[in-house]
């Protein structure tokens, strides 16, 4: 039986499991470990997040037997298990605790995002319980980036992300793209289901992977039971389910702990324009009188001010009055916009005419021109000419055949009037 025992520190559980008689380290995902000021500086946020003022007793966090969380977990509307054990009680705590009003921040900003989530889960027919997976992966920031270099709010490490179709380059990042990233995460689960039809290892198959997890089957004698397995999964992946359930249970079950939402004002109505041609967000900003701050949380995924469409075609999400305006402005959207300082030369002309020199100049540089031939020259005689020593009983049509000369060559690079030769001697062969 696992029982906790201590927080050791704030991304750490120790575990105790009675069975083997050891304490046991977990490493919490990484988002619970975001600062809420971090969350709160995000555009979005900034614009359309407001405190909830009128909430009451928002600082106390009432406490519960463990027959209520059994309860409550069991009534909620899923289709994946969400079991209880001590393990889940302390991931609960965690989100009703010391980020609860990370919890609020997330609540308000579930405004934005949960909407792109259950659409692209519903189109792969996968539980809509799946929506918080990115809860524990970002703390919903789709700018985030792990320690391992994962990015986005599904935070797809770069060869997954690949895998799945999100363009990775020095100017764009569409693990960054809410809706691109979603529908590639909502086909990497469905993926990881036919693997091993089991939620929970689904969940934790997203978190390290099939390897670690197929390790941790074996190790286990075959098991396929993630409570089973649980001993032998990295340290991290031991928090992440339980985890997951916390997250599901939280963005139910706030109001019972006093958690108020962030109240949010929907932002306006935003439509996709494509891109085919480069583009400076700046110029967009200014010709289409939009700040540039709201097209850049817009449009994540860019990771300069450039909009690359000379690459390939590009989406560039607007405003609906500003995508109107640039539809407005056509092709001199375009013109404009390539003269930004932005743009890249296609062509360069290389001046191979030097500046002409002084007198004085010139004959010291004439001086060290012929200076460096002569040393060049000499370099050059070093390099060609070669030498070997005659060996006892060897021949000139021997020596010439291995080194690929003539007996002729031979005799006029050495000034042989006979065929004969002595041993000891030097012979040039080149």
């Amino acid at each position: 039986m696992l029982s906790l025992s201590t927080v050791s520190a704030q991304n750490d559980i120790t575990v105790h499991d009675d069975s083997i008689g050891h304490d046991e380290e977990i490493e919490l995902p990484e988002a619970m470990g975001l600062d809420i000021d971090t969350l709160l500086r995000q555009w979005n946020a900034e614009q359309y997040l407001l405190t909830d003022t009128d909430c009451r007793n928002q600082d106390v966090n009432p406490v519960f037997p463990d027959s209520i969380f059994i309860d409550r977990l069991s009534r909620m509307p899923c289709v994946m298990e969400m079991p209880y054990n001590t393990v889940v009680r302390k991931l609960i705590d965690q989100y009703t605790g010391r980020l609860r009003h990370s919890v609020s921040y997330m609540l308000g900003a579930a405004n934005f995002y949960m909407p792109i989530f259950e659409e692209a889960l519903s189109l792969y027919n996968l539980p809509l319980e799946l929506k918080y997976l990115p809860i524990i992966e970002s703390a919903l920031d789709p700018m985030a980036t792990s320690r391992k270099g994962a990015v986005g709010l599904w935070q797809f490490m770069l060869k997954t992300g690949k895998r799945y179709n999100l363009t990775v380059n020095s100017l764009v990042d569409e693990r960054r793209d809410p809706i691109k990233a979603t529908l590639a995460a909502a086909e990497y689960l469905s993926d990881l289901y036919k693997l091993y039809g089991d939620w929970n290892l689904v969940i934790a198959a997203y978190n390290c992977g099939p390897t670690q997890i197929n390790k941790a089957i074996h190790r286990a004698g075959g098991e396929r039971d993630y409570w089973k397995i649980y001993p032998y999964l990295p340290k991290e992946t031991r928090g992440y389910v339980p985890a997951f359930i916390a997250a599901n249970y939280v963005m139910n079950y706030y109001c019972e702990h006093n958690i108020c939402p962030m109240r949010a004002r929907l932002p306006e109505v935003s439509d996709t324009i494509t891109v085919v041609r480069d583009l400076s967000l700046q110029q967009v900003a200014t010709l289409c009188n939009v700040p540039e701050a709201r097209l850049h949380a817009l449009n994540p995924q860019y990771k300069t001010d450039l909009v690359p469409g000379s690459s390939g075609e590009c989406v560039l999400r607007l405003p609906s009055e500003a995508a109107l305006k640039f539809i407005d402005l056509g092709d001199s959207i375009y013109s404009i916009a390539a003269g930004d300082a932005t743009a890249k030369r296609k062509t360069v002309e290389v001046d191979e005419q030097s500046q002409e020199p002084t007198i004085t100049s010139r004959r010291s540089y004439s001086s060290r021109r012929s200076s460096s031939r002569r040393s060049r020259s000499r370099r050059s005689r070093s390099r060609s000419s070669r030498s070997v020593t005659i060996q006892s009983g060897q021949t000139l049509s021997e020596i010439a055949e291995k080194h690929h000369t003539t007996v002729a060559k031979l005799k006029k690079l050495n000034k042989i009037s006979g065929s004969s030769i002595r041993a000891g001697k030097k012979l040039r062969v080149k």
